[in-house]
């Protein structure tokens, strides 16, 4: 039996048994409560003096993710066999400004029957089809323990922040950006006064951000406060404080940086590009933004999501999403917490080939082929100008 630390610790120790990279530090070590400390493993003779790095690339591994109380398993070797897999079409580049089709563009009708108003900036509503509602009845508590329910209730809102329909959030200017950010904000805010969880998310859609706000703490959120908890516990400082300290030192994984933000592709990423947006100071919520922040955050975001467009020429499809206190637990001590955004893209190898999580992944853990740091590092090396942005300035000089 061998002992599993944490991962914001060093220096390395390899272990190769079972296949398992291990980081060891001497001394107290935190570890989640599932796993059990016991005698430090030796290195394996063939790993002394091999640049972590190469070993990183040639050998599959398990890496630990201390937000979730998990292991992904990293095999980097996959990358070199030949793709047989499912291939996408090519997604369509060529879409209208404005779409008679498209129930969210200004004046449009959509199912429900709603006009929207010939909006210019953003524009919120009530979803027409809401996943949750204020006024679900309650399934009651007589109930056998293997057949459990419990009453869920929320609101569910939608708000389109850009009027045109070809246009993404790393095409607008960061003015735009700045003004979802505050509506953001203010969703936030006011359905955070009331419900224990506000999840707000973008699913790649041109122009369209979802909040869900429910009467419940969901899984995903759970999960991610009592690991948190217990490193504060254990270590008296937020873990995604500290973790962003270690990360902005070892620059490895940094995709882009500022004053106020920095974005990494995660130790313990699953997805192949995968990120992780982190404040540099302390802070729990978005509507706590200082007015420098909240234009540093545009900036940043904008940043981001241009690279990652221009990684396969493609708008690049994503889920993302902030993690953060509300409601009832505002009332609690929340030290443990940091507010911080999490960016769930699918493509693997190119525009048409995604990343699906299925087979082992369903049915044992995480794995992951390319690895964070190989996936930080095509990121961060990206132009910073939009490929569009480009390819218009081309066509125009060719014009002349």
């Amino acid at each position: 039996m061998v002992s599993y630390p944490s991962v914001l610790q060093c220096p390395l120790q390899y272990q190769t048994a079972a296949g398992t990279l291990l980081r060891r530090h001497g001394g107290d070590t935190w570890s989640p409560s599932s796993l059990r400390h016991s005698q430090t493993p030796t290195a394996s003779p063939h790993l002394v003096g091999c640049d972590p790095d190469t070993w990183f690339r040639h050998h599959q591994h398990l890496r630990y993710n201390p937000l979730r109380d998990s292991w992904v398993l990293v095999s980097a070797h996959r990358m070199k066999r030949p793709w047989a897999g499912q291939v996408e079409k090519t997604p369509e580049e060529h879409i209208p400004r404005y779409d008679p089709r498209n129930p969210l563009c200004p004046g449009n009708t959509r199912a429900s029957g709603e006009v929207n108003p010939s909006y210019d900036s953003t524009f919120v509503f009530e979803n027409d089809f809401p996943a949750l509602q204020s006024d679900a009845p309650d399934p009651g508590s007589d109930q056998h323990p293997l057949f459990q329910s419990k009453a869920a209730r929320g609101v569910c809102k939608v708000m389109c922040f850009h009027p045109w329909s070809d246009v993404t959030l790393p095409l607008m200017k960061k003015e735009e950006i700045i003004k979802v950010i505050d509506k953001w904000a203010e969703i936030l805010e006011e359905l955070g006064a009331t419900y224990p969880w506000v999840q707000s998310l973008f699913v790649f859609f041109p122009f369209l951000l979802k909040v869900w706000a429910s009467s419940f703490l969901p899984n995903e959120p759970a999960v991610s406060d009592r690991c948190q908890r217990a490193y504060y516990q254990k270590n008296g400082e937020p873990l995604l404080v500290q973790y962003a300290k270690q990360e902005a030192e070892k620059k490895e994984r940094v995709v882009v940086e500022n004053s106020d933000w920095l974005v990494v592709v995660p130790y313990w990423a699953t997805w192949p590009y995968q990120t992780l947006l982190l404040p540099r100071r302390h802070i729990l919520r978005i509507n706590e933004l200082t007015v420098e922040e909240r234009d540093s955050l545009a900036a940043i975001m904008k940043q981001l999501l241009t690279k990652y467009d221009n990684l396969f020429e493609v708008s690049f499809p994503y889920s993302m999403g902030w993690h953060a206190p509300t409601g009832p637990h505002l009332k609690e001590d929340n030290s443990h917490w940091q507010l911080h955004a999490h960016y769930y893209p699918p493509l693997l190898r190119s525009a048409t080939v995604k990343k699906f999580m299925v087979g082992y992944e369903m049915l044992a853990q995480e794995q992951r082929d390319l690895t964070p740091e190989q996936a930080a590092e095509k990121l961060r090396n990206l132009p910073e100008e939009h490929y569009k942005t480009r390819e218009n300035r081309d066509k125009e000089a060719q014009r002349k």
